[in-house]
């Protein structure tokens, strides 16, 4: 798995992810022009997601980076989705050989449900917040690479 040093300067396109056990959201943005774009809604049954879904989505965008919501409650403690989140994340990286970091998520949902989406699903728009957060920040500390 490829760790990337928690300054890293990443350039070109990154693809997130909004981690969930029924439903991940994916996000597409570019680090040139700081912009970010709901991309798709990636099934997951048990826990386990459609990989041939996501390969697809790595096919068409090839990313150089991989970032990753990190749910956690408001106080900084991780939560019951953490856990799942990071070795998602680890198992990204693995499969598809890029580095991962991973983001505090918080509200990210929240938010995409108060920007007025009139849609069933908002998981790729919390993965597009989670990559605009990170896009504003991603030069900074506030990414972290996994443990």
């Amino acid at each position: 798995m490829l760790k990337p040093q928690p300054n890293t300067v990443v350039k070109g396109v990154v693809l997130a992810f909004d981690f969930g056990l029924r439903r991940i959201g994916v996000a597409v943005g570019q680090t040139i022009t700081q912009t970010a774009s709901p991309a798709a809604i990636v099934n997951s049954k048990d826990g386990q997601p459609d990989w041939a879904h996501i390969t697809k989505l790595f096919a068409q965008w090839q990313p150089s980076a991989i970032l990753v919501g990190l749910p956690l409650h408001l106080d900084g403690r991780e939560q019951a989705l953490t856990q799942p989140a990071r070795k998602f994340g680890q198992r990204l990286s693995g499969r598809y050989q890029k580095p991962v970091f991973f983001i505090e998520e918080q509200l990210s949902s929240i938010e995409a449900e108060h920007r007025g989406l009139k849609q069933r699903y908002i998981d790729d728009h919390a993965a597009q917040i989670i990559l605009e957060n990170w896009l504003q920040t991603h030069n900074t500390q506030q990414s972290t690479p996994p443990n």
